[in-house]
């Protein structure tokens, strides 16, 4: 069949089913505003109902496969959508949804043997495939159809990546998108794994990692759906910039409801306004507005107090206080009327214990009233005197059994670690560095607990950023293990306080319990710009495969040198350049630290030139041309990027891994500029 042929065939099917889903948008009808509660319900169902097809109308389906069953005549055509979509009149599906068993067909098969099967219900389904087919629909319109297979090509034919790549040139705005027509094999491997285990995703920059993890709930919920729930989920994202970005991709997967949060704010929220953070821009200024040496960031405080050392003197000094919670004396409400210490204790050890300290504390000193109630008996009980007599020394009593706040145990215990100013007035929290937040998360969760439900999913974006105790503390939160963990090794600029090694993390859990995938392809960026990337990192340490990238050719990277009073003049000209070119819409100027970037923005308006300026405080991203700091560029990602300052002062032995990230963010276009010398991280 001729290409033209096969437009025509597809744009009377498409015709065909935005027909079909109109007049089932129709038949919804008007929202009920009554106050019948089974009504409403059912009025609920319908607008997720009505969701979906909204969805489904912008872009029914994205894939075609062609599957014979075993034991059929013949094969037959599977539409692969966002949604699913059925016909009302037959019943007969017009559109798989993308996270059904059978659609992962579509994304396993790459050609070469026909004869496929997939996991069930039912069991294992098996067949064979006769035609796989991309196809591109934008607000109803079919714009491309690709064939990467059909029946009688060669078996060693290798599978055209040409609607992939069409997909990876087009340009950038300010939201990151989903990838559910381009999920690639070994990505989709990782989606759909089981939801019980603790999964590790080393990924290099560009390889979708971030967007695998936000599928991977999709998919969770749509095939767990009776023992998952949307709204005991979390994402733990770097910063609020960066959730910003990635806003778009869960309601367009048609999901809604997912908490959406930094370890910050979350761990601020546990403590109950108790405690604020330290402005995160004072952070990071401490780590990049200077040098830094391997011996600074391994003494860091972040790294000390990260440690699985140190979460063990924690868990060790709770252990010791929990021990001697319990007054080594009797419990005498009245002349006679004892209860002994002993006794007492194994009140206390009766108790459940997974419950947090504080509650079993309450109730045992409950179990005390009622005890000294019942001793007592009604007639004296009933003396108003012996009563309140009585009860003064219930009250004297529950005074020795401590109930500390969670900063209050943690200075008290730990004075050398955590000696905080003391606020004006008791109902002013107290200022804490980032570091300390985990360690009073790890204090309040075994004292006080909390009243949120366990999650039934945690996904963790840029983990390499996180310290074993962070991890520890978010294990707390959960019955069984049931997280995404994932980040890049070689991107891990926040080694003051990240980890080095995965295995930091993955020996919190037993073996059998997690599981570790590498996405090692990169497809974000042009072969040069990866290939130039790479070499910055060449002879690092890590056991970390280098990017590979897609087979997508650019612009050469260039390296240009300028005075050091010319830089803005050459920005400027280099950023007009760029302008002119339509497929470049998003633009960065990456400077390395927050007061270059101000005399950048500042030298830019100068010259006409309009740009955001972002900064640690960012709350969203808003795509065009922006200048930022390169270690706030992390998760980014951009149509072109140009690095200013790549030179020697600028970028040291150390700062590897920063400048790596800068040129990873780049889409098609990378050029940098340096004064006097070039860094030697770059082997031109």
């Amino acid at each position: 069949m001729s290409a033209d042929a096969k437009h025509i065939e597809e744009e009377r099917r498409l015709k065909d089913v935005l027909r079909e889903i109109r007049t089932q948008l129709d038949a919804i009808g008007p929202r009920y505003t009554g106050n019948d509660y089974t009504e409403q319900v059912l009025d609920d169902l319908r607008q997720e109902r009505k969701a979906r097809l909204e969805v489904a109308q912008r872009e029914p389906y994205f894939g075609r496969l062609d599957f014979r069953e075993g034991g059929q005549p013949a094969p037959v055509p599977l539409y692969i959508g966002k949604a699913g979509v059925g016909e009302e009149s037959s019943r007969q599906p017009l559109v798989i949804d993308w996270r059904a068993p059978v659609s992962s067909l579509f994304y396993s098969f790459n050609g070469g043997d026909p004869n496929v099967s997939y996991d069930s219900p039912e069991g294992t389904i098996q067949g064979t495939v006769s035609l796989k087919r991309n196809l591109l629909v934008r607000q109803g319109v079919l714009q491309r159809v690709v064939d990467s297979y059909e029946e009688g090509q060669d078996a060693g034919a290798a599978v055209s990546d040409e609607f992939l790549l069409h997909r990876l040139g087009e340009s950038k705005d300010n939201k990151l998108r989903d990838i559910v027509s381009t999920i690639q094999q070994e990505q989709d491997a990782i989606i759909r794994t089981d939801k019980n285990k603790a999964l590790f995703i080393q990924g290099v920059a560009g390889s979708g990692k971030t967007t695998v993890a936000l599928h991977r709930l999709a998919y969770l919920l749509y095939h767990y759906k009776d023992k998952v729930k949307a709204d005991r989920m979390i994402i733990l994202a770097p910063n609020r910039m960066f959730l910003d970005y990635i806003s778009g991709v869960l309601p367009e997967l048609g999901v809604g409801d997912i908490r959406q949060t930094t370890f910050a704010d979350w761990a601020a929220d546990l403590l109950g306004g108790s405690v604020t953070l330290a402005p995160p821009a004072k952070t990071l200024e401490r780590w990049f507005e200077r040098k830094t040496t391997e011996a600074d960031k391994e003494g860091a405080p972040g790294r000390l107090k990260g440690s699985v050392a140190f979460l063990r003197r924690l868990e060790d000094a709770l252990d010791r206080w929990e021990a001697e919670l319990i007054p080594d004396e009797p419990f005498v409400p009245h002349p006679g009327v004892v209860l002994p210490a002993a006794q007492i204790r194994e009140w206390f050890r009766s108790e459940p214990a997974d419950e947090p300290v504080l509650k079993r504390r309450e109730r045992l000193l409950n179990r005390l009233k009622r005890w000294m109630e019942i001793q007592l008996g009604k007639s004296r009980w009933g003396d108003k005197t012996i009563r309140s007599n009585a009860t003064a020394k219930w009250k004297q009593y529950s005074n020795k059994v401590p109930s500390p706040s969670a900063v209050e145990f943690y200075a008290g215990r730990f004075p050398d670690e955590f000696a905080p100013a003391k606020p004006s007035s008791k109902r002013k929290p107290v200022v804490a560095e980032a570091e300390d937040l985990p360690p009073l998360a790890l204090i309040q969760l075994r004292l006080y607990g909390t009243d949120s439900p366990k999650f039934d999913h945690i996904v963790i974006d840029e983990a390499q950023d996180y310290s074993p105790l962070q991890l520890a503390v978010l294990k707390k939160l959960q019955r069984t293990p049931s997280m995404t963990v994932l980040g890049d090794l070689q991107q891990g600029i926040h080694d003051y306080a990240g980890i080095r090694r995965w295995a930091e993390l993955t020996e919190l859990f037993p073996p059998e319990e997690t599981a570790y995938y590498e996405l090692d392809r990169s497809y974000r960026s042009t072969m040069e710009i990866i290939e130039f990337a790479n070499r910055i990192l060449a002879g690092m340490e890590g056991g970390v495969k280098p990017a590979v990238p897609v087979f997508r050719s650019g612009e050469p990277v260039e390296t240009a040198e300028v005075s050091a009073k010319d830089r803005a003049d050459a920005a400027a000209r280099m950023i007009r350049e760029w302008s002119g070119v339509p497929e470049l819409s998003t633009i960065a100027v990456l400077c390395r630290t927050a007061e270059s970037s101000e005399r950048m923005h500042v030298g830019l308006r100068e010259r006409g030139i309009e740009a955001a300026l972002l900064t640690a405080d960012q709350q969203a991203y808003g795509g065009g041309l922006t200048v930022v700091p390169v270690y706030l560029s992390k998760g980014l990602e951009f149509d072109a990027v140009l690095i200013p300052d790549a030179d020697e002062d600028a970028y040291g032995p150390a700062d590897a891994k920063l400048l790596y990230v800068g040129c990873t963010r780049a889409l098609h276009r990378l050029k940098l500029l340096y004064a006097g010398r070039l860094t030697s991280l770059i082997v031109v």
